[in-house]
Protein backbone atom coordinates (compact mmCIF):
# COMPACT_ATOMS: atom_id res chain seq x y z
CA UNK A 1 0.00 0.00 0.00
CA UNK A 2 2.41 2.27 1.02
CA UNK A 3 5.73 2.35 2.55
CA UNK A 4 4.40 4.08 5.64
CA UNK A 5 2.90 1.97 8.37
CA UNK A 6 0.18 4.56 9.02
CA UNK A 7 -1.01 7.47 6.87
CA UNK A 8 -2.37 10.45 8.79
CA UNK A 9 -4.93 12.87 7.37
CA UNK A 10 -4.78 16.29 9.01
CA UNK A 11 -8.08 17.65 10.24
CA UNK A 12 -9.16 20.65 8.19
CA UNK A 13 -11.59 21.61 10.97
CA UNK A 14 -8.63 22.35 13.26
CA UNK A 15 -7.12 24.87 10.85
CA UNK A 16 -6.69 28.47 12.13
CA UNK A 17 -7.88 27.62 15.64
CA UNK A 18 -5.09 29.48 17.46
CA UNK A 19 -5.37 32.42 15.06
CA UNK A 20 -9.08 32.78 15.80
CA UNK A 21 -8.43 32.70 19.54
CA UNK A 22 -5.78 35.39 19.14
CA UNK A 23 -8.03 37.60 17.02
CA UNK A 24 -10.83 37.15 19.55
CA UNK A 25 -8.58 38.20 22.44
CA UNK A 26 -7.40 41.25 20.51
CA UNK A 27 -11.03 42.08 19.78
CA UNK A 28 -11.87 41.87 23.50
CA UNK A 29 -8.98 44.19 24.33
CA UNK A 30 -10.11 46.66 21.67
CA UNK A 31 -13.72 46.51 22.85
CA UNK A 32 -12.62 47.14 26.47
CA UNK A 33 -10.76 50.27 25.37
CA UNK A 34 -13.72 51.25 23.20
CA UNK A 35 -16.21 51.00 26.09
CA UNK A 36 -13.86 52.79 28.48
CA UNK A 37 -12.93 55.86 26.46
CA UNK A 38 -15.53 56.47 23.73
CA UNK A 39 -18.80 58.35 24.32
CA UNK A 40 -21.97 56.58 25.36
CA UNK A 41 -23.62 56.83 21.94
CA UNK A 42 -20.87 54.59 20.55
CA UNK A 43 -21.12 51.94 23.26
CA UNK A 44 -23.58 49.83 21.30
CA UNK A 45 -20.88 49.22 18.68
CA UNK A 46 -18.48 48.31 21.50
CA UNK A 47 -20.97 45.75 22.86
CA UNK A 48 -21.33 44.28 19.38
CA UNK A 49 -17.54 44.01 19.07
CA UNK A 50 -17.38 42.27 22.46
CA UNK A 51 -20.00 39.72 21.40
CA UNK A 52 -18.25 39.05 18.09
CA UNK A 53 -14.92 38.61 19.88
CA UNK A 54 -16.39 36.09 22.32
CA UNK A 55 -17.91 34.08 19.45
CA UNK A 56 -14.54 34.14 17.65
CA UNK A 57 -12.76 32.83 20.74
CA UNK A 58 -15.37 30.07 21.15
CA UNK A 59 -15.04 28.96 17.52
CA UNK A 60 -11.26 29.03 17.79
CA UNK A 61 -11.30 27.03 21.02
CA UNK A 62 -13.56 24.38 19.46
CA UNK A 63 -11.11 24.10 16.56
CA UNK A 64 -8.15 23.79 18.93
CA UNK A 65 -9.90 20.94 20.76
CA UNK A 66 -10.23 18.88 17.58
CA UNK A 67 -7.64 16.10 17.10
CA UNK A 68 -4.63 17.02 14.97
CA UNK A 69 -5.52 14.19 12.59
CA UNK A 70 -9.02 13.29 11.45
CA UNK A 71 -8.05 9.91 9.97
CA UNK A 72 -5.47 7.20 10.42
CA UNK A 73 -5.07 4.76 7.52
CA UNK A 74 -3.23 1.61 8.52
CA UNK A 75 -2.58 -1.59 6.60
CA UNK A 76 -5.68 -3.18 8.10
CA UNK A 77 -8.21 -0.44 8.78
CA UNK A 78 -9.55 3.07 8.40
CA UNK A 79 -9.90 4.99 11.68
CA UNK A 80 -11.82 8.25 12.15
CA UNK A 81 -10.82 10.52 15.06
CA UNK A 82 -13.07 13.09 16.72
CA UNK A 83 -13.07 14.89 20.05
CA UNK A 84 -16.14 12.82 21.00
CA UNK A 85 -14.53 9.49 20.16
CA UNK A 86 -13.63 7.45 17.11
CA UNK A 87 -14.83 4.75 14.77
CA UNK A 88 -12.78 2.15 12.95
CA UNK A 89 -13.55 -0.06 9.94
CA UNK A 90 -11.46 -2.90 8.59
CA UNK A 91 -10.69 -2.56 4.88
CA UNK A 92 -12.38 -5.87 4.11
CA UNK A 93 -15.61 -4.53 5.67
CA UNK A 94 -15.82 -1.60 3.25
CA UNK A 95 -17.99 -2.33 0.23
CA UNK A 96 -17.27 0.90 -1.64
CA UNK A 97 -16.33 4.55 -1.24
CA UNK A 98 -17.23 7.52 -3.40
CA UNK A 99 -18.48 11.10 -3.63
CA UNK A 100 -22.30 11.11 -3.26
CA UNK A 101 -24.35 12.92 -5.89
CA UNK A 102 -27.75 14.60 -5.58
CA UNK A 103 -30.19 15.83 -8.18
CA UNK A 104 -30.46 19.61 -8.51
CA UNK A 105 -33.01 20.45 -11.15
CA UNK A 106 -32.00 18.58 -14.30
CA UNK A 107 -28.44 17.92 -13.18
CA UNK A 108 -26.65 15.69 -10.70
CA UNK A 109 -24.12 17.49 -8.54
CA UNK A 110 -21.33 16.13 -6.36
CA UNK A 111 -21.73 16.79 -2.66
CA UNK A 112 -18.81 18.02 -0.56
CA UNK A 113 -18.72 14.63 1.13
CA UNK A 114 -17.05 11.27 0.99
CA UNK A 115 -19.43 8.35 1.41
CA UNK A 116 -18.48 4.96 2.84
CA UNK A 117 -20.69 1.91 2.39
CA UNK A 118 -19.94 -0.96 4.73
CA UNK A 119 -20.83 -4.63 4.57
CA UNK A 120 -21.49 -5.42 8.23
CA UNK A 121 -22.69 -2.88 10.81
CA UNK A 122 -21.81 -4.95 13.88
CA UNK A 123 -18.02 -4.35 14.04
CA UNK A 124 -18.67 -0.61 13.76
CA UNK A 125 -21.44 -0.55 16.37
CA UNK A 126 -19.39 -2.63 18.81
CA UNK A 127 -16.62 -0.02 18.91
CA UNK A 128 -18.61 3.22 18.56
CA UNK A 129 -19.12 5.44 21.59
CA UNK A 130 -22.72 6.61 22.15
CA UNK A 131 -21.45 10.19 22.42
CA UNK A 132 -19.93 10.14 18.93
CA UNK A 133 -22.96 8.31 17.54
CA UNK A 134 -25.23 11.02 18.93
CA UNK A 135 -23.03 13.74 17.42
CA UNK A 136 -23.10 12.09 13.99
CA UNK A 137 -26.88 11.67 14.16
CA UNK A 138 -27.28 15.41 14.67
CA UNK A 139 -24.54 16.46 12.26
CA UNK A 140 -25.73 14.36 9.36
CA UNK A 141 -29.44 14.93 9.87
CA UNK A 142 -29.81 17.16 6.75
CA UNK A 143 -28.41 14.37 4.56
CA UNK A 144 -31.41 12.16 5.31
CA UNK A 145 -33.70 14.81 3.81
CA UNK A 146 -31.87 14.95 0.49
CA UNK A 147 -34.26 12.35 -0.91
CA UNK A 148 -37.24 14.56 -0.08
CA UNK A 149 -38.24 17.90 -1.56
CA UNK A 150 -36.12 19.71 1.00
CA UNK A 151 -32.73 20.79 -0.38
CA UNK A 152 -32.09 23.03 2.64
CA UNK A 153 -32.27 20.07 5.04
CA UNK A 154 -34.33 22.13 7.49
CA UNK A 155 -37.72 20.53 6.88
CA UNK A 156 -39.44 18.35 9.42
CA UNK A 157 -39.68 14.67 8.58
CA UNK A 158 -41.00 11.67 10.46
CA UNK A 159 -38.05 9.72 9.05
CA UNK A 160 -35.84 11.55 11.55
CA UNK A 161 -37.49 9.62 14.38
CA UNK A 162 -35.45 6.44 14.59
CA UNK A 163 -36.38 3.22 16.35
CA UNK A 164 -34.32 2.67 19.51
CA UNK A 165 -34.08 -1.09 18.98
CA UNK A 166 -32.08 -2.76 16.24
CA UNK A 167 -31.40 -6.45 15.61
CA UNK A 168 -28.34 -7.13 13.48
CA UNK A 169 -28.37 -9.94 10.89
CA UNK A 170 -26.06 -11.90 13.20
CA UNK A 171 -28.74 -11.85 15.91
CA UNK A 172 -27.26 -9.31 18.33
CA UNK A 173 -29.72 -6.69 19.55
CA UNK A 174 -28.76 -3.05 20.10
CA UNK A 175 -30.72 -0.44 22.02
CA UNK A 176 -30.64 3.30 22.55
CA UNK A 177 -28.35 5.59 20.56
CA UNK A 178 -26.47 2.76 18.83
CA UNK A 179 -29.74 1.25 17.60
CA UNK A 180 -30.88 4.64 16.33
CA UNK A 181 -27.53 5.06 14.60
CA UNK A 182 -27.89 1.70 12.85
CA UNK A 183 -31.38 2.57 11.63
CA UNK A 184 -30.14 5.96 10.44
CA UNK A 185 -27.38 4.30 8.38
CA UNK A 186 -29.98 2.01 6.81
CA UNK A 187 -32.23 4.92 5.89
CA UNK A 188 -29.50 7.18 4.61
CA UNK A 189 -28.15 4.34 2.46
CA UNK A 190 -31.52 4.28 0.68
CA UNK A 191 -31.19 8.01 -0.04
CA UNK A 192 -27.51 8.45 -0.93
CA UNK A 193 -26.17 4.93 -1.27
CA UNK A 194 -23.69 5.11 1.62
CA UNK A 195 -23.75 4.51 5.39
CA UNK A 196 -21.09 6.89 6.74
CA UNK A 197 -20.10 10.32 5.52
CA UNK A 198 -17.04 12.51 5.86
CA UNK A 199 -17.28 16.24 5.25
CA UNK A 200 -14.71 17.89 3.02
CA UNK A 201 -13.83 20.26 5.86
CA UNK A 202 -12.40 17.29 7.77
CA UNK A 203 -9.85 16.51 5.07
CA UNK A 204 -6.51 17.94 3.97
CA UNK A 205 -7.25 17.23 0.30
CA UNK A 206 -10.18 17.16 -2.12
CA UNK A 207 -12.96 14.62 -1.71
CA UNK A 208 -12.01 12.85 -4.96
CA UNK A 209 -8.35 12.60 -3.90
CA UNK A 210 -9.35 11.11 -0.55
CA UNK A 211 -11.59 8.58 -2.30
CA UNK A 212 -8.69 7.61 -4.57
CA UNK A 213 -6.43 7.15 -1.52
CA UNK A 214 -8.98 4.94 0.25
CA UNK A 215 -9.40 2.79 -2.86
CA UNK A 216 -5.63 2.42 -3.18
CA UNK A 217 -5.34 1.35 0.47
CA UNK A 218 -8.17 -1.14 0.12
CA UNK A 219 -6.75 -2.61 -3.05
CA UNK A 220 -3.27 -2.94 -1.53
CA UNK A 221 -4.71 -4.67 1.53
CA UNK A 222 -6.63 -7.17 -0.59
CA UNK A 223 -3.49 -7.96 -2.61
CA UNK A 224 -1.47 -8.59 0.53
CA UNK A 225 -3.84 -11.27 1.80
Amino acid sequence: MMQEEVIHIRAGAKRNGFSLCLFGLLGLLLSALWLSFLPDWLKLAGIFLTSASLVTILVGWLKVREPVHSFELSRTSLKYLHRFGSWQIEWHNIQRVGVPRVRRGLEHQNMELVGIRIKDYEPLLNNLSPRLASNILMQQRPLLLQGEDCPSGQCYSETLLENDRYRAPGGREYTGILAMFAHRMTRIREVLGYDLFVYGSELDRSESDFVALLKACQEAQSQSE
